[in-house]
């Protein structure tokens, strides 16, 4: 029997507590705002944190269940900015050589038309041979 006895000292009764809804709307808003966390309320009520989390889905209206909240620091959303500004400016810069590349190719095959031969060609081998004299010159 004393097996019985030990057994029946370790049972202890479920306590059922209900909140009202004012309470749960009080919490919630003192969560919102800051003035208090889960971990806090959870365990100065001694109420499971899962509880918690559905009286802020159920009254928050910031807090709803199924979205999602990004949180960054302000540096990193003006990091992101300065970096788009600078992809902006060098998309910008890219296009203003192309154009001027387009412009130049354009400008040799005219060129090319009008003189009846390969400018390109013609201008290239003329810098080999002046390359070659240079270094010429560099190495007396």
């Amino acid at each position: 029997m004393p097996v019985h006895q030990s057994t029946e000292s370790k049972l202890t009764i479920r306590r059922i507590r209900h909140f009202s809804t004012a309470f749960k709307e009080k919490v919630v808003s003192d969560i919102d705002k800051g003035l208090t966390s889960i971990r806090e309320v959870s365990s100065l009520y001694e109420i499971n944190k899962a509880i918690i989390y559905r009286w802020i889905y159920r009254y928050s209206i910031h807090h709803k269940q199924g979205t999602r909240m990004v949180v960054e620091m302000e540096s990193e959303g003006k990091k992101t900015e300065i970096l788009q500004k600078r992809v902006a400016e060098l998309e910008r810069i890219v296009g203003q050589k192309q154009l001027s590349i387009d412009y130049l190719e354009r400008l040799i095959i005219l060129a090319n038309a009008h003189y009846e031969t390969d400018v390109k060609k013609n201008f290239a081998t003329e810098l080999s041979h002046t390359s070659v004299t240079i270094d010429r010159h560099t190495d007396t």
